[in-house]
């Protein structure tokens, strides 16, 4: 594949030969035959792939760039720019996919002949797939020409992963380096606005993260007729098995229709919408709009429509009426369109004012569904309460078209600072009764409760804490979707199947319309759930005290004894031989592993944050990338994080073993036959140890674990230490337990007296 004149900035340089960017920064200083910039700015310069490529391996720093890294390089020093290349690059994935033979014999040709051909051969592939109207645009001859290298590397990744693997990879690094340009929709609110939506079969929705949605689990009946079970009973359960087939039914009928989201975006939500058999959005960011079509167009083989423009100024599809509509529309917009729309035969439900333009949204989405059709957007909070909203809310409320409103986690979706809401609603039919009732869930509640500790000082993984206890939410990329998934769509599905759900103290709740009708008609969930009882309950916190008194006399009993006072004739340095990790890694009396970026695929990931709070492993899973495996924790490793300053080093024991290790973490695994693991965590814990072990930054301390010091010492005499340091580990655990149990305890009581469950006495 040709270079073409391509560029590389220092951070794709360090990429390319597996090191960081200062790594990359010394070779320029020291090299005098470093190639030198091509372009960019003084302070990020960039330079010829191909000369850096050849300087690299003649150092020996390279052996060959990967293919995919290679791709990217050429995508990035595109002329036109990321987006531009990235549409060209889609276009012919696509005509990879749908036409092998066309590109084939295009392939064969010249780098001027293919360029000259392919705006033939990608005209009826585009049109094929995403309609006469695409908002695809690709140059002519002359401006194909510079990105044949980069488009015959594109095809022959392809060729190793799939042409939709291929532009998945390609889109999603071009996203990842360009986060402050588009607000994205991350994966897990995505498929869970699509099942909420009808978009994903019950089967499906049964298996997705945190998805117990199906029928029968604990937010439905349960239909299935174990043997030895009365006849009533089962005459009860088939009646059951009969409504759950019919709701089963229609959740599959709507799964196999059709989908719109009006404000597409790059096509998160639509790609999280299962097997749909048509497929329609519109995107008023041209760019966007294509890359969204050919996204679509390789993910699904049902037909697509995409089109450019404003939807809520210009609707692309004046009078389609599709099965689902999904929507992360923008929030607090002021130049929505308020002047020139006010006679818009869309607003059914009220004129939304200027500053509601998330509630023109919503009529826009009901507008577009067809009578029985579920819309479901992501909404800011504040427009669950706004008061020049409140007469659209009571209309949609009235006529029974808002149907369920979720309170998500903080974290949950940008603006990742606000705990955002999901609107669930439904177009009413004709001539039928306006539903009475509205779900309402807070499922920030149900993921927020803090670690009440161990059931015993010493483990490291926390229980689940008491009922009713309140924290902050994980924040994000933390959140346990799991718990949100199930949460949810448990009480959606019964509510769906027969307008009741299982009521859950401050999680949960049916509530009549009427109730909501009153001068401020407030949607949100926390306003209208019962408050759970303080702590769990009387009885719950009378069995916090009692836990909390055991710990607190276990805490007495691990109390060290006062240390002896040393004879005067005893030297106040420590004497003894010393050596560093460095040395010992070098010897091999341990091996010394880094953290990476990378997830641990479909085991948790150990962070900085667990180890510092002595806690299991809380990381989300999810894939690693190409070349950057997981390090996996074993029994008998020491964790130490390296940025902060911390004197924390944490033994992994068996509830820790086998997570991924997180950034900012170094793990040592000592030989059994020349290192006790918990005499190297103790002195690695040295106050003095780590201070001349650190570097010192502008804003914070980062350890350099190789130069920690500690004693050479027979083994016996190691496990002797050893043994002392593992006691101290099980004090210092037993003093978090008991901070966690007395905060708890604290908690409820001011609940409990403030809301009069706690007597005064």
């Amino acid at each position: 594949m040709p270079d073409n004149a391509a560029e590389v900035t220092a951070a794709g340089i360090a990429r390319l030969a597996g090191v960081g960017r200062a790594a990359v920064s010394n070779w320029r200083r020291r090299h005098a035959d470093f190639p030198k910039p091509v372009g960019g700015t003084e302070t990020s310069p960039t330079f010829a792939l191909g000369d850096v490529e050849r300087w690299l391996r003649a150092q020996g720093k390279l052996a060959e760039v990967p293919l995919r890294e290679r791709v990217w390089q050429l995508l990035t020093g595109h002329p036109a720019g990321g987006a531009a290349a990235l549409c060209q690059v889609g276009a012919v994935l696509l005509l990879v996919r749908d036409r092998p033979a066309v590109w084939h014999r295009l392939s064969e040709g010249t780098d001027d002949q293919l360029a000259e051909m392919l705006p033939v051969a990608l005209a009826p592939a585009l049109t094929a797939r995403l309609g006469e109207a695409h908002p695809v645009h690709l140059p002519d001859a002359a401006g194909l020409g510079p990105t044949v290298p980069l488009l015959r590397g594109a095809a022959e990744l392809a060729a190793d992963l799939g042409p939709r693997e291929a532009y998945a990879f390609l889109l999603g690094r071009h996203l990842d380096a360009n986060l402050r340009q588009y607000t994205l929709t991350p994966p897990a609110p995505a498929a869970l606005m699509a099942a909420l939506a009808g978009l994903v079969p019950v089967e499906r929705a049964a298996t997705s993260p945190g998805g117990k949605g199906a029928p029968g689990g604990p937010g439905g009946p349960d239909v299935t007729a174990a043997g030895g079970r009365a006849a009533g009973a089962q005459a009860v359960s088939a009646q059951a098995a009969g409504a759950q087939a019919a709701a089963e039914q229609a959740v599959r009928e709507r799964a196999a229709g059709s989908v719109l989201d009006p404000a597409s975006g790059t096509g998160g939500l639509l790609g999280a919408a299962g097997a749909a058999v048509s497929v329609y959005a519109q995107e008023r960011d041209p760019d966007l709009a294509a890359l969204t079509a050919l996204r679509l167009a390789l993910d699904t083989d049902a037909p697509v429509r995409v089109a450019g423009g404003d939807s809520l100024r210009a609707d692309a599809f004046p009078g389609l009426a599709v099965d689902a509509v999904v929507c992360h529309p923008p929030f607090n917009e002021r130049n929505w369109g308020h002047d020139e729309l006010a006679y818009d035969p869309r607003w059914e439900y009220g004129f939304p004012a200027r500053t509601e333009s998330e509630l023109a949204w919503v009529q826009h989405a009901l507008a577009h569904v067809r009578d029985g059709g579920t819309a479901v957007l992501l909404m800011p909070p504040a427009a669950a309460s706004r008061r020049s909203g409140r007469r659209i809310r009571a209309d949609l409320l009235r006529r029974g078209a808002m149907r369920a409103v979720v309170a998500l986690p903080a974290g949950a979706a940008p603006p990742y600072g606000i705990p955002l809401h999901l609107w669930v609603l439904r177009r009413p039919g004709a001539g039928q009764p306006a539903a009475p009732h509205v779900l309402l869930i807070d499922a920030a509640a149900a993921v927020a409760a803090p670690a009440e500790g161990p059931a015993a000082p010493g483990a490291t993984t926390p229980a689940p804490a008491a009922h009713g206890a309140v924290a902050p939410s994980p924040g994000r990329g933390k959140l346990p979707w799991q718990t949100v998934h199930s949460t949810v769509l448990d009480a959606w599905h019964a509510f769906d199947r027969g307008g009741v759900a299982p009521e859950r103290a401050g999680v949960c709740r049916v509530l009549p319309v009427i109730e909501l009708l009153d001068d401020d008609v407030d949607l949100a969930p926390a306003r209208h759930l019962p408050p759970p009882a303080a702590g769990g309950g009387v009885a719950e916190l009378a069995a916090v005290r009692d836990r909390l008194t055991a710990t607190l006399t276990r805490t007495a009993e691990l109390t060290p004894a006062a240390p002896a006072r040393p004879r005067a004739e005893e030297p106040a340095v420590d004497r003894r031989p010393m050596t560093t990790v460095g040395e010992l890694a070098r010897a091999g009396a341990l091996v010394l592993k880094s953290g990476t970026t990378a997830a641990g695929g479909s085991v948790p990931v150990l962070t900085e944050q667990d180890v510092l709070a002595g806690t299991g492993p809380t990381g989300p899973a999810g894939g690693a990338a190409e070349g950057d495996e997981p390090v996996l924790t074993e029994p008998g490793d020491v964790v130490v994080p390296l940025i902060g300053g911390g004197t924390v080093a944490r033994v992994v024991d068996e509830s820790t073993a086998g997570a991924a290790l997180g950034r900012n973490l170094s793990l040592l695994r000592p030989d059994p036959e020349a290192l006790d693991p918990w005499f190297l965590a103790g002195y690695l814990r040295g106050s003095a140890n780590q201070r001349q072990a650190s570097s010192y930054a502008s804003t914070a301390t980062r350890l350099d674990v190789r130069r920690l010091r500690l004693p050479r010492l027979p083994l016996a005499d190691q496990r002797r230490y050893g043994e002392r340091y593992r006691t101290l580990a099980s004090f210092e655990e037993s003093l978090r337990h008991a901070a966690r149990l007395g905060e708890q305890l604290v908690r409820g009581l001011y609940d409990g007296l403030a809301d009069g469950t706690v007597e005064p006495h």
